[in-house]
């Protein structure tokens, strides 16, 4: 819901103060969701500024605020936005042709998944509080987690490749089912593992359709 929301802030930003309108989306919620923020990185097309100052709402008041890389074009045409949002991240997710067009836009001097992963996570952070955890997922290999000063291997959910329909969507739904159970403080494995379960049920159909409840 909360995503959904962010995208639309464009329209409604001129007209109501953005921390008025987070707020009024948090009293909407629980009271665990309201502790954690996830604008999509596409949205450093439309208002940076306003990705900040919800980024500065996340850090004084110690919230979890995560944001993924989105597309290869963001860290090439809109750098200096990214540059601004990403000290506000205590999460960063992206897959492996967004990692390494980052890395490369931003001269990290590295191609290996885990290194960039390393050095993004080494990268200026507003939030002391939080360490950043950066997650690079990458199709059909195992997806790379850096949490702790520690990378780490996960391998996916094994799938015959007549099964697979459609891709679009494969990164969001990893996100999703992260998040789903980071929320409830559970342990980084049970996580990319929701992820990965996620992932793996939104490529065996068209587009955003989910299947019947199993």
């Amino acid at each position: 819901m909360l995503k959904f929301c962010l995208s639309q802030i464009d329209v409604l930003y001129k007209k109501v103060p953005i921390l008025k309108l987070l707020q009024y989306l948090a009293s909407k919620l629980n009271k665990t969701f309201q502790t954690f923020l996830f604008p999509q990185g596409y949205f450093l097309t439309v208002s940076p500024d306003s990705m900040v100052e919800i980024g500065e709402h996340a850090v004084k008041e110690n919230k979890c605020f995560s944001m993924n890389l989105s597309a290869p074009f963001l860290s090439q045409f809109f750098k200096d936005p990214m540059k601004k949002v990403l000290p506000y991240c205590d999460i960063v997710f992206g897959n492996e042709d967004e990692a390494r067009a980052f890395a490369k836009d931003f001269e990290l001097n590295t191609t290996d998944l885990a290194e960039i992963a390393k050095k993004v996570a080494a990268m200026p952070k507003k939030n002391s509080k939080r360490s950043r955890i950066v997650i690079f997922t990458q199709g059909a290999e195992p997806t790379v987690v850096f949490k702790d000063n520690k990378a780490k291997e996960y391998p996916v959910l094994p799938i015959a490749s007549e099964k697979i329909i459609d891709t679009n969507g494969a990164g969001d739904a990893f996100v999703g089912g992260f998040l789903a159970e980071y929320v409830q403080d559970k342990d980084i494995e049970t996580c990319v593992n929701n992820g990965m379960h996620a992932a793996h049920m939104i490529i065996q159909v068209s587009g955003c359709t989910l299947p019947e409840r199993q």
